[in-house]
């Protein structure tokens, strides 16, 4: 039995891989066959919904962002099974399989950090600390090195509870 959990991990992850490299062929370019990075440093990738955008997206992401991107959508993925992606506004989002219940986190590249977002992040305990101007929404600053994992999961299963939101 162990034998099959470990092919079909390896079959996962094999899937995984090409349909995030496919992803990649098809992102908007430079005329150095690169990534397009907007406004400090965020990558420019076609909105798109599934794993695929979010992968391409996540393997744009610059220097150090890269390797965050990755750890945030593993720590996502594990609190939320099955959870929903998409890329819109050049920005990762995330959302349970209800559709109707929308998204509850989305990130985005700064020029010295990654910023998270979470719509309903007063609702959360404790309070993630950057405030917005839309009264329920909250921020998490990430600079390199400063990703406290347990906190973060812990953000994402609460968040993935509450009512999303439909944009």
């Amino acid at each position: 039995m162990a034998g099959k959990t470990s092919e079909k991990s390896v079959k996962v992850a094999k899937h995984a891989a090409a349909k995030a490299a496919k992803s990649r062929e098809t992102a908007p370019k430079s005329e150095s066959g690169k990534v397009v990075l907007l406004s400090g440093g965020n990558p420019q990738i076609a909105k798109g919904y599934g794993d695929g955008p979010v992968q391409a997206y996540i393997a744009a992401m610059p220097g150090w962002k890269s390797d965050v991107g990755h750890r945030l959508d593993e720590i996502i993925a594990r609190t939320v099974p099955g959870v929903r992606k998409a890329v819109k506004w050049n920005s990762p989002f995330y959302g349970v399989r209800d559709e109707d219940q929308g998204w509850f986190l989305s990130f985005h590249c700064f020029a010295k950090y990654v910023k998270v977002t979470f719509f309903r992040g007063t609702s959360l305990d404790p309070v993630p600390a950057g405030a917005s101007k839309h009264e329920d929404v909250r921020y998490l600053d990430i600079y390199e090195g400063q990703l406290d994992q347990t906190q973060f999961a812990t953000w994402v299963e609460q968040a993935s509870r509450l009512p999303g939101e439909r944009l």
